[in-house]
């Protein structure tokens, strides 16, 4: 999803470090739609389907999409084109999560 970055230095890098933060029950209860106030975002990202991606982030709570699914997307070529880390997007509010690869090569990631 398209977004504007925030929190990040004047190099668009992010700031790292912190601890890590554990959420209660209380995230995954029943909101507006499904465990989420709104959908997924309709743009998304490497042509991943809205629809599954919407039936995972917000009404699953055991798994995830099927084991090699980016294969069926474009993610793998945009981010071997890439010549930076791409960054990752919350796909129901479009704000930045995290960049990658960072401290690795493209092809490990």
């Amino acid at each position: 999803a398209s977004g504007v970055l925030a929190n990040t230095s004047p190099s668009g890098a992010f700031d790292v470090g912190g601890k890590l933060v554990f959420g209660d029950e209380e995230i995954m209860s029943k909101k507006a739609h499904g465990t989420s106030e709104q959908p997924v975002q309709s743009d998304l990202l490497y042509e991943v389907d809205v629809s599954l991606a919407d039936k995972i982030c917000n009404f699953n709570r055991h798994f995830a999409e099927r084991a090699g699914y980016f294969r069926y997307t474009n993610w793998e070529d945009i981010v071997l084109a890439s010549d930076q880390p791409v960054t990752f997007y919350d796909s129901v509010t479009g704000k930045p999560l995290f960049q990658a690869p960072i401290g690795r090569s493209k092809e490990s990631f």
